[in-house]
């Protein structure tokens, strides 16, 4: 099955799940194809220094994509995701592979998938190795003091975000058409913001965490990142154990979104504000209604993070005896993080999560007016290397780039980023933000949503 005369070379960094399942059925290139070129981008790209894949699986990512070739010339039925090359984000099990989250010391060989990687599996997912991330996911940034920063592919000298930052990477530069991320306070949605990409976090129930390195059992999410809003859906109905339907995508005549003047406004770069004034302006223009309005609930979310919140009571109750044994090993800005953890009691972590639970049920009846809540991705661009030297430039910033994302996380709705930076621009994301459980129907208006920024 070679590619035909006359048909373009596979350009992995804008090619949609669509358009190569398509090539696939249509025999214009081979599930083999696909992956060497995604491995060719690896040995062309990656920096071992500052590793976007910390560990590549080509040996049974080959074999995967053989058997592919070998049902599809068969004409033998395969799965949604068959012969596609995925990364996934090095907190996912993996067979016989080791999962270090991100730590030089921490490791375990896994003995069997992670739910989520056996489902990918059963679709016909071509699994291309492990992504670098910030050690055990707690960073907005990106930063691996022990496999080196993935450099953003879209502009020089800065990050590509975190925590998922290999993730978001290796999609960015062709080295997988997709990637699997975790998203505890917006960790897959930063790096897909900052590297130009669509990112999808979906209501925490709807995808099973087995075999996956928690951070906070509160907040973590698993989602995609990937090329289009339908690449997202796709993959995510495969995580979630659903058949794949294409969505109708929604009319945004008469759609009411909202815009919180308070919290997510706040402190935003001129180009990140000039980027969102603009997508709202083309949302107008196609017949939506934006309004915008003083959103209560998000004035108290500070309280959910006092002393570290959540995140650093449930980190350090999975982390408090390894950091007594090899607290000189950890990244000292996680350590420090998860240390805050120590000084909240268990009555604090209960109250917390009683506020929690009355934030949720508001948020949600709030909510249910309109068919979204639309915010700048993250308040700025991604911040340069060298802005991150100081540990208080990068404990100001760390928190400014979580800010928006974690909204959805505190209150557990589902959101998804869409580029909407101009060609040129640092890139920056639109943020799409649905109620608790209406991912498909947030999915299908993200669609319209991202029709008509891009145009």
């Amino acid at each position: 099955m070679k590619r035909q005369s006359g048909q373009p070379p596979l350009k992995l960094k804008e090619a949609t799940l669509s358009s190569l399942l398509t090539g696939l059925q249509q025999g214009k290139w081979s599930a083999k194809q696909l992956l060497e070129t995604c491995l060719s981008n690896i040995d062309r790209h990656d920096d071992p220094a500052n590793q976007v894949y910390t560990a590549r699986f080509d040996r049974t990512a080959r074999a995967e994509a053989a058997a592919m070739d070998t049902l599809q010339q068969s004409r033998v039925p395969m799965g949604e995701l068959a012969g596609l090359p995925i990364a996934l984000k090095v907190l996912f099990d993996v067979a016989g592979e080791v999962t270090h989250s991100g730590s030089k010391w921490w490791s375990q060989k896994a003995p069997s998938d992670a739910l989520i990687v056996s489902r990918l599996r059963r679709a016909g997912a071509v699994i291309t190795g492990h992504t670098n991330m910030t050690e055990f996911a707690y960073s907005g940034l990106g930063l691996n003091p022990h496999y080196g920063t993935p450099a953003n592919p879209l502009a020089s000298g800065r990050i590509s975000g975190g925590s998922s930052s290999g993730a978001a990477a290796a999609v960015a530069c062709g080295m997988a058409v997709a990637a699997i991320g975790s998203d505890t306070g917006g960790s897959v949605r930063i790096p897909a913001a900052f590297c130009g990409l669509v990112g999808f976090k979906p209501t925490q129930k709807r995808i099973p965490r087995d075999g996956v390195f928690p951070l906070s059992q509160s907040l973590d999410s698993i989602g995609p990142i990937a090329h289009s809003v339908d690449c997202c859906a796709r993959l995510d109905a495969v995580m979630a154990g659903e058949p794949w339907q294409k969505n109708a995508q929604a009319d945004l005549r008469g759609r009411r979104f909202v815009v919180p003047t308070n919290y997510m406004l706040d402190d935003l770069s001129s180009g990140v504000a000039e980027a969102f004034a603009s997508s709202l302006r083309k949302l107008r223009d196609c017949g939506a209604q934006v309004v915008e309005t003083q959103v209560p609930v998000l004035d108290r979310l500070p309280e959910l993070m006092k002393s570290g919140g959540l995140a650093a009571a449930e980190s350090y109750h999975v982390h408090r005896h390894w950091l007594q044994q090899h607290g000189n090993e950890y990244d000292p800005r996680v350590r420090e993080r998860m240390e805050r953890g120590a000084g909240i009691s268990a009555a604090d972590y209960l109250d917390l999560l009683q506020l929690r639970a009355a934030l949720k049920k508001q948020a949600s009846q709030w909510l249910s007016a309109y068919d979204g809540l639309l915010a700048p991705t993250v308040a700025i661009a991604p911040p340069l290397l060298t802005e991150l030297e100081s540990d208080a430039d990068y404990l100001r910033l760390n928190l400014l780039v979580l800010r928006n994302p974690t909204v959805a996380n505190l209150l557990d709705l589902c959101a998804i980023t869409l580029p909407n930076h101009r060609s040129g621009d640092l890139p920056s994301g639109l943020m799409l933000v649905g109620q608790h459980g209406s991912d498909r129907s947030l999915l299908g208006v993200a669609q319209a949503v991202e029709e008509a920024i891009s145009s």
